[in-house]
């Protein structure tokens, strides 16, 4: 018999003066020295850091990548702890052909009685403005009116018989306000021998469901990652409870962790000669750490005190900020509070301060485009590191030959504190495509071959975009899609690197946004190529009566000619004067038909540079203008900057 107990978070005076040149370049001189010398041991830093050879637990693997076992958000981590519970029970159970006798008991706990259970005191909050959930007068006033009209506007629904939709869900909690969780699962089933309890449940990759067996449980992994999230939300352990057919006693465990202790080749033709930006190396940002994370920047930090550990060891953290932040905590604390003097109830409270406090979102700069590409086949991209959205084009265009190439690189968005940028391309036409929408979808310079149709950039281009509204055939036209993801995390659903899920809103919202960029310029380009072609047929229809119309004329002018001239004049002398061109052959048919050529051609023109000034050039979108790199061998001057290279050929 099992008795499992987890705690689970669900939020989660005198001076010689010297001659003021002098002292100027003597600044200017020691200014650059001291930045040279800055740089330098930057460079060499950086550079020992990278050929230092680093391991990961197999725990601290799973703690960072925490969605790879289910536990994606807190949601779906309350399932997935009650789910592998469940599962550990039913196959105990059975390995002794006991029919199961399972209890579950899920007890919600406020922040409050949380704080109380570790010994934390709540405090009251001093500067409403530094939380996350703080609303200002103009902002509230701007959401009762806008709730207001909803209303109003229900009720003229209902009063004419129309369909009522459900009012918005208001303004959350707070990051920080969420509830805790104790979930309890008790069953009949075989037991766990005592010295075995700590690994059995507490080291990552180890059980007794290994082998080809039917069991509920494989990878000795659900139980542990209970534990790991009880240990990244409540900084609390799990207690467990057992007992084993025969034995007189009953085992108890208070159980914690620690997370941190034949040959094919192919070639493919380089795209480019030019590496792409290293990324670099950030530090975390404040909303996204865990209380397991805080502890260890503490042991591994070199600052001394409290002001200097917010600063250095986060981003967005200012000085001023740091200041403020410390005063929230309370008067535990302070600016020079020894970090490594904390307590565990201090840790807590810096952990939900984080979790309630504004904070600027982290820069994309730590981000590197991941452009490509290189085909193998119909049905298989490899990506090559390329350079920006310029070689995204030069990508698209050199495998696929289309008609028309769209890209769009978004700015910089976060996800859960982590920085993130979507890079998208749309081709029309090509070689090898085909009809309808081919999706080609790319994560940290890493091709996504499986599970399309759950992948987040797959539902996008099919569900969120209206194709026909950017003059896109979504059956008939020859359509790619390609779409690359980067971030300093990605939020992969499996451990297979396979897709990406459809429920963050924030990505799913900058794909739909880069893909309705693409579309943006592939419709300005569609609608240019439709407005010539009608240009092109409105002149061929015209041309094509043109002879006729010329002969008629000359035919009536003939004939009119060769009329007795009457006795009163009955035409104007312009008119005259070209009877007698026509009588003396000065103007023949084939000048009718030059002249109308001519009209023709004036009046397409006018009608053109009307349309341009009624639509108005200056709305439609902007597009870069790229040239086709040279080829063969060439001599050349690279002159390098932080985010460009300028090629200079000689």
């Amino acid at each position: 018999m099992d008795d499992a107990d987890a705690g689970d978070g669900a939020a989660s005076g005198g001076t010689k003066r010297k001659a003021p040149a002098a002292a100027a370049a003597k600044g200017k001189a020691a200014g650059k020295g001291k930045a040279a010398s800055k740089a330098a041991e930057s460079a060499s830093a950086t550079a020992k850091e990278s050929s230092l050879l680093k391991q990961k637990s197999p725990a601290e693997f799973f703690a960072e990548n925490k969605n790879i076992a289910g536990f994606d958000n807190p949601g779906k981590s309350l399932y997935t702890t009650m789910r592998e519970l469940v599962e550990n029970a039913l196959d105990s159970a059975e390995s002794i052909s006991e029919l199961p006798d399972i209890e579950i008991i899920i007890e919600e706990i406020t922040k409050s009685k949380f704080n109380t259970m570790i010994g934390l005191v709540d405090r009251e909050r001093i500067d409403e403005e530094l939380y996350d959930d703080f609303e200002s007068v103009k902002a509230r006033e701007k959401r009762l009116a806008k709730e207001a009209r909803f209303q109003e506007t229900q009720a003229k629904n209902a009063a004419l018989g129309k369909k009522v939709k459900e009012a918005p869900a208001a303004r959350g909690k707070g990051r920080g306000e969420a509830a805790f969780f104790r979930v309890t699962c008790k069953d009949n089933g075989r037991g766990m021998p005592h010295d075995d309890i700590p690994n059995m449940l507490g080291r990552v990759l180890s059980g007794t469901k290994y082998g080809l067996r039917q069991t509920r449980g494989k990878f000795g992994l659900g139980a542990k990652m209970a534990l790991i999230w009880s240990k990244m939300s409540t900084g609390l352990p799990i207690e467990i409870k057992s007992s084993m057919k025969g034995q007189n006693f009953i085992s108890f465990c208070r159980l914690d962790i620690d997370i941190h202790n034949k040959n094919l080749t192919i070639q493919f033709a380089r795209r480019t000669d030019v590496m792409p930006p290293i990324p670099l190396q950030t530090k975390h940002h404040p909303s996204a750490v865990d209380l397991l994370l805080i502890k260890r920047l503490i042991s591994e930090t070199t600052k001394q005190n409290l002001l200097q550990f917010l600063q250095h060891e986060f981003v967005n953290i200012s000085k001023s900020h740091a200041e403020r932040l410390i005063g929230e905590m309370g008067p535990d604390f302070s600016a020079k509070t020894t970090v490594k003097s904390l307590t565990s109830q201090q840790l807590v409270r810096i952990h939900q301060l984080f979790r309630q406090a504004k904070f600027d979102d982290p820069s994309g700069n730590v981000c590197t485009l991941s452009t490509f590409i290189c085909v193998f086949s119909v049905y298989f991209l490899l990506l090559s590191q390329i350079y920006s959205e310029y070689n995204l084009r030069l990508g698209i265009i050199k495998e696929l030959h289309p008609d028309l190439v769209a890209t769009h690189a978004s700015s910089p968005q976060v996800f859960e504190g982590h920085p993130f940028i979507v890079e998208a391309g749309i081709s029309i036409g090509g070689k090898d495509v085909k009809h309808g929408l081919n999706i080609f979808r790319y994560a940290n310079r890493i091709p996504l071959l499986f599970e399309q149709g759950a992948d987040v950039i797959t539902r996008t281009a099919l569900k969120r975009i209206n194709w026909s509204s950017y003059k896109i055939n979504q059956q008939q036209d020859k359509i790619g899609v390609f779409v690359s993801i980067v971030s300093t995390k990605i939020p992969f659903k499996g451990t297979g690197k396979e897709y990406i899920g459809d429920d963050i809103t924030e990505i799913a919202s900058a794909v739909q946004s880069a893909l309705k960029q693409c579309c943006l310029q592939l419709k300005s380009k569609i609608v240019k190529k439709l407005q010539a072609r009608e240009r092109q047929d409105r002149k061929r229809n015209l041309n094509r009566y043109i002879p006729d119309v010329a002969r008629a004329i000359m035919e009536t002018l003939g004939e009119i000619a060769d009329e007795s001239p009457p006795k009163r004049p009955r035409y104007d002398k312009e008119d005259e004067e070209l009877l007698e061109k026509v009588n003396s052959e000065e103007v023949t048919e084939m000048t009718f038909r030059d002249c109308l050529t001519q009209h023709v051609e004036q009046v397409d023109y006018e009608m053109a540079l009307e349309y341009a000034m009624q639509s108005g050039v200056s709305e439609e979108p902007r597009e870069a203008f790229y040239l086709n790199s040279l080829e063969g061998s060439y001599k050349f001057t690279d002159f390098r900057s932080p985010v460009f290279v300028f090629r200079f050929i000689h």
